[in-house]
């Protein structure tokens, strides 16, 4: 049995119903995206693990027999990076939002991209700060397509790199989880810091849909509160 609920059959008829009246030229290119997200996924997974094995002790060369690679090789791939903190939803965002600005041909992650990243993580609570405020998800899809840039000529190859403003809006989103006392940087964090990048897409497209800073921050702490009274914590 294989240890992931999906199959090879899975993520081709998923793409085959996603692109109906696609040539298979253009599968092989959104197939070969898709690919790349699942590695970027993988590496998160292992990235995840390998944080948990250092903070209860295990050294880079046991770390490095189970991955099967060396001690240099495991610390090099894996030593603690900006992301260190996010949470598991929160790094998929990121891995949505790198997968939005490949899809629309754009040669960098932008902080409307971010925000398609937070809005695809339907699990983290910055989806549902957002659902609760405006009603519906489509409308806020509609808000960050209509303020999208022009589409590239073509899809970038690899990493893409972050833009200054969403640059800025991740150290944000540190600084308030910092402010906020917790040792996690979940997906309300990253929309915290993504209004706070105040001249960016994101803020304006947050701002045109009635949301305020001071307010987001006060809806983001009361839901934390509640969640964090609940049985199963945050």
């Amino acid at each position: 049995m294989s240890p992931l609920d999906i199959s090879l059959a899975d993520l081709i008829a998923r793409l085959d119903e996603e692109l109906p009246g696609a040539n298979e030229l253009a599968r092989i290119s959104e197939a070969r995206l898709r690919a790349q997200t699942l590695s970027d996924l993988g590496d998160q997974l292992i990235d995840h693990y390998v944080s948990k094995a250092k903070r209860t002790g295990s050294s880079w060369t046991e770390i490095g027999d189970a991955i099967g690679v060396s001690k240099q090789a495991a610390q090099q791939r894996h030593t603690p990076n900006a992301f260190e903190r996010f949470t598991h939803l929160n790094r998929h965002s990121i891995v949505l939002a790198q997968e939005a600005a490949r899809t629309h041909k754009h040669d960098s992650i932008g902080t409307e991209h971010l925000l398609l990243g937070l809005l695809g993580e339907p699990q983290g609570l910055a989806h549902q700060v957002l659902i609760a405020k405006t009603g519906s998800e489509q409308r806020i899809r509609d808000a960050i397509e209509e303020a999208m840039p022009p589409a590239g000529e073509k899809a970038l190859r690899g990493h893409i790199a972050f833009r200054p403003e969403s640059k800025a809006a991740i150290e944000q989103a540190r600084r308030e989880s910092d402010d906020l006392g917790h040792d996690w940087v979940g997906t309300e964090h990253a929309l915290l810091g993504l209004i706070h990048a105040e001249e960016s897409r994101a803020a304006q497209i947050l701002r045109a849909l009635g949301f305020t800073s001071d307010e987001l921050r006060e809806t983001v702490k009361a839901e934390i509160a509640t969640r964090s009274a609940a049985p199963d914590g945050p």
